[in-house]
């Protein structure tokens, strides 16, 4: 466990899902923060053990959760993160930011072009490096 961890008022979690990041925020992880501290993530749901996350919560061991993204997108309605004091529940829109789409339109447009004249793509994703595009699904 890095020293950080344990001084941090906020970690932050931006990090892909892959097979070395699936539930790298388990029970061990959040029991070696700082208490008081709270969790950000803005990178992948399968990336912390949910029921850790609740439990560390409803002990007061963390002060608060702002969560962007879950195991199971839309978060169930049953699920207590909705109502537990301290934390904040986006819908999976962390990453919009002004001007975002017409940036995408333009990649889309430039890809297809260079598709179409059999130039290489831009901003391809390695799938061999274990990116996971669809998190139901084991990786």
């Amino acid at each position: 466990m890095t020293p950080a961890l344990k001084k941090a008022d906020y970690v932050v979690l931006a990090a892909p899902l892959t097979n070395g990041t699936r539930g790298m925020v388990d029970a061990s992880v959040l029991a070696a923060m700082k208490p008081g501290a709270r969790l950000i993530n803005v990178g992948r749901g399968g990336l912390v053990d949910e029921e850790a996350l609740i439990d560390h919560l409803a002990a007061g061991r963390l002060a608060g959760a702002a969560l962007d993204v879950f195991g199971q997108e839309p978060l169930p309605a049953e699920s207590p993160l909705w109502d537990m004091p301290g934390v904040m529940i986006s819908p999976h829109t962390a990453g919009e930011t002004t001007g975002e789409r017409e940036a995408l339109v333009e990649v889309f447009l430039d890809n297809l072009t260079r598709h179409i004249e059999g130039r290489p793509l831009r901003n391809v994703v390695d799938k061999r490096r274990g990116y996971v595009v669809d998190e139901t699904r084991p990786v």
